[in-house]
């Protein structure tokens, strides 16, 4: 296949070269989409999420199983997206935890009533990125026409079949799923695409700095920003691997986001984007608590789901022995907006709530304070605790007393089965399962707390 300079393709578009690209406005009421089988790249390590990412010491979970309200992330994905007519899917996973944890939840999709297929295990030794993931597996699975790529570590807001109709009309190789975002918010987290009127790439820069993201942005300081999903013409794109435009890249180093989105631009290839409502990427505690806010706000609507299960609004709390609807109805326990409360939750008197996920057999104690928190299932909150804008992982432990109340905030993350001592103060800091942090442990902010050296005076600070 020969490039195909961008401005003779664009140029076939006349309707649409001195437009903006409209924003895709969500997926409230989306349309089913024929023909389009789902990627599900699932290959990362998952580093910048942990201890979300961590099922134990040294045993890790996929970004793609980690719980968001009260169900795996995947589970809501393709539930989402075979809402929108896609029944086929692909996963390529690298490494057991994403493969093995992936199909125990998904299997081969009899309970979604959709067919899925999983990467051989062999081939992980090859894999130098997503973009070679993905290319090569195109082949393997003989797969043709259009396909969607998506990460397993981000929600959308989007319509599939708008999406699919612009793709297909404007001869695009690949299409992006794109959100308008400030360039200081993008710096060094995302890909950018400078594109022109009708939507296609100039050039795209992967997680560019600061100093680059306000060069390329645009009126209002911002950016189309690489929401890590994409619409591919299978046929075009495994005609390049086969014509050997790729060698030597992609058995090296073939990312979608450095190498195969910039390479395909520079060679001439029609690369669009298409804005979408929105996207969460979770793959980080930051980018999780902030989705969650989201998420519970509305803005997902394929995710809503009983604010406050049954179960919980009848179970009566030792120190009173009054249901937890009593308590809400008199106002000794008070729910702020945007609240899930999974089954059998126990919640004592003087409990404050507000943007928050509980999840299934959480115990919260007399007097807590929680905002912007995500408790996994049997966590523990001793009395009067102060949690904000903290991740609290599987059968955690918070020793909160009356006099020494925990206090956490600034994106903290603890990570499963981890005690945090009575008094401590624990701002920005990450903590790995497992561990415990004795009473009154002075802990510096920013902190990662990986095994219990991290105690000792040299590492917290003294």
């Amino acid at each position: 296949m020969t490039a195909q300079p961008m401005a003779a393709h664009a140029a076939r578009h006349t309707g649409s070269a001195h437009r903006r690209p409209a924003v895709d406005r969500g997926a409230t009421s989306p349309g089913r989409t024929a023909g389009v089988a789902g990627i599900a790249l699932a290959g990362g390590l998952g580093l910048r999420a942990r201890p979300m990412t961590l099922a134990a010491r040294g045993y890790p979970r996929s970004k793609a199983t980690v719980p968001v309200l009260g169900r795996p992330l995947i589970d809501w994905q393709v539930q989402m997206l075979r809402g929108q007519g896609i029944e086929d899917y692909y996963v390529v996973a690298k490494g057991r935890a994403n493969r093995s944890q992936i199909q125990q939840v998904l299997r081969y999709g009899e309970a979604y009533r959709v067919r899925v297929q999983y990467s051989r295990a062999r081939h992980d030794v090859a894999n130098t990125g997503s973009g070679e993931a993905t290319l090569r597996n195109l082949e393997r699975w003989d797969m043709r026409g259009t396909a969607l790529v998506f990460p397993t570590d981000s929600l959308f807001d989007f319509d599939l079949a708008a999406m699919t109709r612009e793709h297909r009309a404007s001869g695009a190789i690949v299409t992006m799923a794109s959100v308008r975002r400030d360039a200081v918010e993008v710096a060094g987290r995302y890909g950018v695409l400078v594109a022109d009127r009708a939507g296609f790439g100039r050039r795209f820069v992967e997680k560019p700095s600061l100093a680059q993201a306000l060069s390329l942005a645009g009126a209002g300081g911002e950016v189309y920003t690489n929401a890590g999903m994409y619409l591919i013409d299978c046929d075009r794109l495994r005609a390049l691997l086969a014509g050997g435009s790729l060698a030597g890249m992609i058995e090296h180093q073939l990312d979608w986001g450095t190498d195969l989105l910039p390479w395909l631009i520079a060679q001439g290839y029609p690369v669009r984007h298409h804005p979408i409502a929105r996207f969460g990427d979770l793959g980080s505690p930051q980018g999780y608590l902030d989705t969650m806010r989201d998420v519970l706000g509305g803005a997902y609507p394929i995710l809503s789901r009983p604010r406050i299960d049954p179960s919980s609004l009848a179970r009566r709390d030792p120190v009173t022995g009054r249901t937890l609807a009593e308590k809400i109805r008199s106002g000794s326990v008070r729910l702020g907006p945007n609240v899930r409360i999974g089954a059998e939750v126990e919640i004592g008197p003087g409990v404050e709530l507000s943007d928050v996920d509980i999840g299934d057999e959480v115990d919260l104690g007399e007097g807590c304070l929680l905002a912007g928190v995500a408790c996994q299932d049997g966590a523990i909150v001793g009395p009067h605790a102060r949690l904000s804008d903290t991740w609290l992982g599987s059968m955690a432990t918070v020793e909160s007393t009356v006099d020494h109340p925990v206090v956490t905030g600034g994106y903290t993350a603890i990570g499963d089965e981890v005690t945090v001592g009575a008094g401590l103060r624990l701002t920005g800091v990450t903590v790995h399962p497992g561990l415990s942090i004795p009473a009154f442990t002075p802990v510096r902010p920013g902190a990662e707390l990986t095994d219990t050296t991290d105690f000792l005076p040299s590492a917290i600070g003294h």
